[in-house]
Formats: structure tokens, sequence, C-alpha cells
């Protein structure tokens, strides 16, 4: 059994229309949620063996107040695959990871962590930010993982639950 946590990046910033959307930065709202998440995968015994995010600021910042607020020790893995990529990619991420890795935490973006979620676990539900689901996945090692994977959420948490 694997464990795979999605996590859609924190609220990030519009305020710089001209910044290059690779670059925004999170926004009040998110510098608060970001270490929420963290606080709730702590309190919860959701720790990771490793953290996957995109390059992109908001995610790489989002993942960043997780790893600190959470007791996460590890490297943070930044890959651009899972910067506007698509379902394929995530899946492929995902299926080239160690099999000592039990739990992974991957920090990315709608639509593809939406998809992600309907596509594992057959629930079609949106992903706001800062949201985090936990899959438990019925395989032994990543490179089971495809498509017809029958995952099984057992929670979607968002900070304002909390």
């Amino acid at each position: 059994m694997k464990t795979l946590l999605l996590l859609r990046h924190a609220k990030s910033s519009w305020k710089q229309p001209k910044l290059n959307d690779h670059d925004r930065p999170l926004n009040k709202r998110g510098k608060r949620e970001a270490p929420k998440v963290g606080q709730y995968i702590k309190e919860n015994n959701l720790i990771p063996d490793l953290i996957l995010c995109s390059t992109a600021r908001r995610a790489r910042d989002t993942a960043q107040a997780v790893a600190d607020e959470s007791g996460y020790n590890g490297d943070i893995e930044q890959l651009s695959d899972l910067y506007l990529s698509d379902t394929a990619c995530y899946l492929d991420v995902l299926q080239r990871l160690p099999d000592n890795v039990n739990r992974v935490l991957v920090v990315g973006h709608n639509p593809d962590l939406d998809e992600l979620l309907t596509l594992l676990t057959d629930v079609s539900e949106h992903m706001n930010t800062a949201a985090l689901a936990q899959i438990d996945l019925p395989i032994s090692c990543w490179a089971e993982l495809n498509e017809a994977t029958d995952g099984r959420l057992q929670k979607l948490w968002v900070p304002r639950d909390k």
C-alpha cells in the first residue's frame, strides 16, 4: 500500500499583472494557509517520505511552508514536468519513484490535480487552493501505478475546514 498526498498550491498573488505566471508568489491568504497544511500533516501523522513540487514559485513556496511546519526534513524535489502538464506527466513522475518511498506529497496545479484525483479514485472533487487529498493506493511499488489503479480517497481537507 502506498499513499499519495496531492496538494494544490496555496493562493497566489495577482498584484503584478506583468509578472510571468511561473513567478507569481503567494498572497497573504496563501502565506497563512500553507503552514496550516503542514500542521495538519504533522497532527495526522502524514509526514511524507518525499515531497515533489512544480517549479512554479507559488508551488515551491507552498511546499517549503508545508515542509517547515510539518517537520519534514528531506529534500523538496522540484520538477518542471509538474507545471502546466497533464495527468500522464504526473503518473510518469510517480511511476519512477523508488519503492522505499511509501508516502509522497505532490504539490501542483489545477486542472491537473482535479483530473488526477478523479482518475485514481473515481471521485470528482474540485481542489481549491491549499486543498490536500489523501489517497491510498493498492500498489506495492510505484511502477504498478496506472490509469486503472483503484485508489481510495481517504480525506480531502482544506485549511478553511480547520
